[in-house]
């Protein structure tokens, strides 16, 4: 799908308040409801817009541990790695995995209560997936920069210089 500059503040305006109305969308944007509900329509059907989402400060549910888990697998067939990835999608504690390249398969950050409710998913959950050869835990101490919304500036201009050659 092309984006265009209009969907792009769309997709700004929408990152900052997920619950704006489609009036008050249209309006920041410099639409009428009608063309801007149906690009919202569009984006979502395209699956630019994945979904709305609450966000939620994990200390105030009383999971403030977030660890960085690298997870070397045994063998990188295809077969062992769809499974790995089916395992820890259904793990809730696995925030985010990701697909490595280097010296680890995949790198997962896992939130947790405390030390005591992380060392249970390590021996309960995740060393029981088959095919696992290393794990590596790291623990963040401080979390410096958390973000949802991306940089749809930087996408702008970049459509802006291929717009121009």
């Amino acid at each position: 799908m092309q984006l265009d500059t209009v969907d792009l503040a769309m997709l700004t305006e929408l990152q900052q308040e997920g619950r704006l109305s489609v009036t008050d969308l249209a309006e920041r944007v410099h639409l009428s409801h009608t063309p801007c509900l149906r690009r919202l329509r569009r984006l979502e059907e395209a699956g630019v817009l994945r979904g709305y989402a609450a966000l939620v400060d994990q200390r105030a549910v009383g999971l403030p541990v977030n660890v960085f888990v690298s997870v070397t697998l045994e063998r990188q067939t295809e077969a062992e790695l769809d499974r790995f990835e089916a395992a820890v999608r259904a793990c809730p504690e696995v925030m985010e995995c990701y697909m490595m390249t280097g010296s680890s398969d995949f790198l997962l950050r896992v939130v947790a209560a405390d030390l005591d409710h992380y060392e249970d998913f390590l021996k309960q959950t995740l060393t029981r997936i088959s095919g696992i050869g290393k794990i590596q835990s790291s623990f963040a101490l401080k979390q410096v920069v958390a973000r949802a919304a991306l940089p749809i500036q930087s996408a702008k201009r970049h459509f802006r210089e291929l717009d121009h050659q």
